[in-house]
């Protein structure tokens, strides 16, 4: 993907076009204003054309019934994550989604060219790229939290005050904690509840995920006792790539192992052969539950959330 230029400075043509869109967009009908990371924000009170640049963003407004003319990629892909293909197919069959960048790399000229009336953005967004993505259209960026387990609440009610569709996302988020609440009390029932821990699996090395991650606080409000083993420096996504034998840390009853790709399948294979991984108590006990790592450790939103626990309500009760 061509990279993208720095500043207005360097994108004449777009600073031209720019010149004109402000004016065609604002001409828009109702609107009402969100608090966001930079502000109030006016938007539409009813936007039609959504562009999401956050795979938060995208799941929220698809929760919420409504269908973005554009995403970003995936981690570890060149187009949306596979839960969200599966939810397209499913509610909006032959709908596709104009791709517009990587996450932290925004095609800005294909932005424009979709004429969007409201943009939402990840809390990451640079103040650079605000400034030109807040010129084409209204954009939206929460606010940067310390890393937490419930971040994406805060952020989907952003996203669903944004779209207009802050009762539907009220009741997608109901739906989630209801969802694991019926999990964690099934598993109570079963005996099934116990301790577990969460890998990414790269094609260098396996990195433990956080305890305050998305999917994490989804596994431990299903009642199982999720720990980073005191591998992860606080505020920190995963840790450093671990050697096999540092992995002895690692006693969960349960091993959540998540690959983005192949080749992160591939390194995992090699390391399923190694003594160290065979010594580990879930990989003993025959509990090691292999993951999609777009969805466990790159997504979150009230969708992917949904997709979490059925996952785990089939590993650990099937």
């Amino acid at each position: 993907m061509p990279r993208q230029p720095s500043s207005l400075s360097l994108m004449p043509s777009l600073r031209l076009l720019l010149g004109g869109a402000s004016l065609v967009l604002a001409l828009g009908a109702q609107a009402h204003s969100v608090e966001t990371a930079n502000g109030l924000v006016e938007v539409p009170e009813s936007p039609e054309r959504i562009v999401t640049l956050y795979e938060g963003a995208l799941d929220a407004a698809l929760a919420t019934g409504r269908l973005p003319v554009a995403a970003v990629t995936t981690r570890g892909g060149d187009g949306v994550a596979r839960y969200i293909e599966s939810h397209l197919e499913a509610e909006h069959p032959g709908a596709e989604l104009a791709i517009v960048g990587v996450v932290r790399e925004i095609n800005l000229e294909a932005v424009l060219a979709l004429r969007p009336d409201l943009i939402l953005a990840a809390p990451q967004l640079s103040a650079e790229q605000y400034a030109l993505l807040s010129r084409i259209a209204p954009t939206v960026v929460p606010t940067t939290r310390p890393l937490a387990a419930d971040n994406w609440e805060a952020e989907a009610r952003l996203f669903g005050e944004a779209l207009g569709q802050a009762d539907a996302m009220e009741a997608a988020i109901a739906e989630v904690h209801e969802r694991s609440a019926a999990l964690a009390e099934a598993l109570e029932e079963a005996d099934g509840l116990g301790s577990a821990n969460l890998i990414r699996w790269m094609p260098q090395g396996p990195m433990v995920m956080s305890e305050r991650l998305f999917t994490s606080g989804l596994i431990a409000e299903a009642g199982l006792d999720l720990s980073d083993a005191g591998l992860v420096r606080y505020g920190v996504v995963h840790s450093d790539t671990l050697s096999l034998e540092s992995l002895s840390r690692l006693d969960g009853d349960w091993l959540f192992l998540a690959t983005l790709n192949e080749e992160g399948q591939e390194a995992l294979d090699a390391a399923r052969r190694s003594p160290a991984f065979a010594r580990l108590p879930a990989v003993a006990a025959d509990r090691v539950v292999p993951v999609d790592g777009q969805l466990w450790t790159s997504a979150n939103g009230p969708l992917a959330a949904l997709a979490i626990l059925e996952e785990l309500e089939a590993a650990l009760l099937p």
